[in-house]
């Protein structure tokens, strides 16, 4: 591997300190702030204004937010992005590194559907398979995506008199109790499934965002009952929500700390 470029590595701190604050610097806000001297951040700053990057803020001399050019290269990249490949390769890591079912899933209408799946080495271990469908409500990764809609497109998908099938005894029938689950689940970040759509089987669920914020699809790790112990779940959902905030910056979504 080649060395880095100090000059470039430069010019990309400056571009990434417009993440922060109210989007707009000065030359002497990036001295202060990257600790370099005034003549290499005049130098840079012209250079990136002068491609683009970092723009004049009218009405503020002397400031600059950034230009047209960051947002076409986020454009394009977002153009190429592929949920399923993005989300299989982080599902990959996360089974890696608990060595357990690791699912992705997208939410259609009531049912989910598993776009990426990394099987466990156990020879005890869920079995399922990318493309399968599943009632929402009786999964972990289906009621975090269900939590995650505005109560008017909840309503509409699951109305009160809504017949929720069960897949095993400890399916949530009942659509009143489905919502008092979604809101403990929107409290909690993560949700908990317990032996609701296979009676040998829990997990954990975490949501997945896009670049604007928006529940997009969500991360599962999938335990035979066997493995599963309190202790274990608190670990896991650790993991779920690592792995789900990966899987989002993936997707360009941003954090706020």
């Amino acid at each position: 591997m080649g060395r880095l470029v100090p000059a470039v590595t430069r010019a990309l701190d400056i571009l990434e300190l417009f993440l922060d604050g109210d989007g707009t610097l000065s030359a002497p806000d990036i001295v202060r702030k990257l600790q370099l001297p005034r003549t290499t951040v005049h130098e840079l700053v012209t250079t990136l204004a002068a491609r683009k990057y970092i723009v004049p803020v009218p009405g503020q001399p002397g400031r600059y937010r950034l230009g047209v050019r960051p947002y076409q290269l986020g454009a394009r990249y977002a153009e190429q992005l592929d949920l399923a490949a993005e989300g299989q390769q982080v599902a990959r890591s996360v089974a890696e590194t608990c060595d357990e079912t690791v699912h992705v899933a997208i939410l259609e209408d009531t049912d989910v559907i598993y776009i990426a799946k990394v099987d466990s080495t156990h020879a005890v271990r869920m079995v399922s398979a990318a493309g399968r469908r599943l009632p929402a409500h009786c999964t972990s990764v289906g009621k975090m995506l269900l939590a995650s809609l505005p109560e008017q497109e909840l309503a509409a998908r699951i109305p009160d008199g809504a017949e929720l099938v069960a897949m095993t005894p400890n399916s949530i029938t009942d659509p009143g109790a489905l919502r008092e689950t979604l809101a403990e689940i929107r409290q909690r970040g993560v949700a908990v499934e317990s032996r609701e759509s296979n009676p040998d089987v829990s997990c954990v669920a975490a949501p997945v965002r896009d670049r604007t914020g928006q529940v997009v699809a969500a991360l599962s790790i999938s335990v035979p009952m066997i493995r599963w112990s309190e202790e274990r779940l608190a670990e896991l959902e650790q993991l779920a929500a690592k792995g789900a905030a990966e899987l989002s910056e993936h997707l360009g979504h941003r954090s706020v700390a």
